[in-house]
């Protein structure tokens, strides 16, 4: 029963030399296979959030098979990494970036398992888990890799990316990165009771501070940045704290109604 799970896209799936693959059904579908082994002594289940083939676009996830599945399996703690955009002008390709607040832009997705009585408003005050970011950042800094960190997170809808009018509205809000996968995670996690923090790398600079964007680039970078991901991940799975000392596990007390 792995209490940690990293979700992810191409690449992570050399997270493990072996693991087993488990295929799970959910009240809300069927998600990705996950795969589950061991990083260390730890044993950590892997889920791609796009799918085995990386065949779902990011408005067609089904978030909600995706995390109420790792629930299932037991996991206490998730760490998902994200491809984003730069809209900070100190931010550069290549960089990672630890958020600690959301704007959510998507449109079409499913954001609640509370879809019905009793009527719950979960509390989103830090949406990322304090203790799980404060870790991944404690492990950066032991393995001499740079992450900005107090960022915020801008979740549009894609699959297309933005227009420059707007990342320059988003700019103004105060948006440091912009990415297609952050939301409804993070509030889909908290309903379950979930710890949830998250570690993007910076793909390219957002639309209208570069020439044009690629997707073959967003490919070139995540292949670039890869290895000190794949180092980070490793060395938090192994700092995180056996004991979960922070709110997330008691998310729904006085959330319903």
């Amino acid at each position: 029963m792995p209490r940690i799970a990293i979700i992810g896209g191409s690449g992570l799936e050399k997270l493990f030399e072996a693991s087993k693959t488990v295929q799970l059904e959910t009240p809300y579908g069927t998600p990705p296979p996950v795969s589950v082994g061991l990083i260390g002594k730890e044993e950590v289940a892997f889920l791609p959030r796009h799918g085995p083939e990386h065949d779902l676009p990011p408005h067609k996830v089904n978030y909600r098979a995706n995390l109420h599945c790792l629930k299932q399996v037991g996991v206490e703690r998730i760490i998902a990494t994200n491809a984003v955009g730069a809209i900070n002008n100190t931010y550069s390709p290549g960089d990672l970036v630890i958020p600690s607040d959301i704007l959510d832009f998507t449109k079409s997705r499913i954001g609640t398992f509370f879809d019905s009585a009793p009527v719950t408003h979960v509390d989103v005050t830090e949406p990322y888990c304090n203790e799980l970011s404060t870790t991944l950042l404690t492990c950066c800094r032991a393995i001499n890799t740079q992450a900005h960190e107090k960022a915020v997170l801008a979740a549009t809808e894609g699959p297309r990316y933005e227009t420059p009018a707007e990342i320059r509205m988003l700019r103004t809000l105060g948006v440091d990165v912009v990415g297609m996968t952050g939301a409804p995670e993070v509030f889909l996690a908290r309903e379950l009771e979930i710890c949830y923090s998250a570690v993007c790398f910076v793909s390219n600079k957002a639309a209208g501070m570069q020439e044009k964007l690629s997707a073959v680039e967003v490919m070139a970078i995540g292949k670039r940045v890869m290895p000190s991901m794949l180092n980070l991940l490793h060395q938090t799975v192994q700092k995180i704290p056996k004991q979960r000392t922070c709110a997330c596990g008691s998310a729904i007390h006085q959330a319903q109604v």
